[in-house]
């Protein structure tokens, strides 16, 4: 799932603040969300969060990924 769709549900679920961190370790910044897809998330899916605790790990849509 891209990067904002992955945020919209953590919205959704009532949590309005989330991080994205770039998974390649380059530090890129996530400027255009929906160009990011998500690879990873800290806590697993199901955990219960707060606002801050969702950290979701994303790489660019053209590059490799598992997903």
């Amino acid at each position: 799932m891209n990067l904002q769709a992955a945020q919209n549900l953590i919205q959704d679920a009532g949590v309005f603040f989330s991080r994205s961190e770039d998974a390649s370790g380059a530090g890129r910044m996530q400027v255009n969300d929906s160009n990011w897809i998500v690879v990873d998330q800290t806590p697993a899916v199901g955990m219960p969060i707060e606002e801050g605790d969702a950290v979701l790990s994303v790489v660019k849509l053209s590059e490799p990924n598992n997903c």
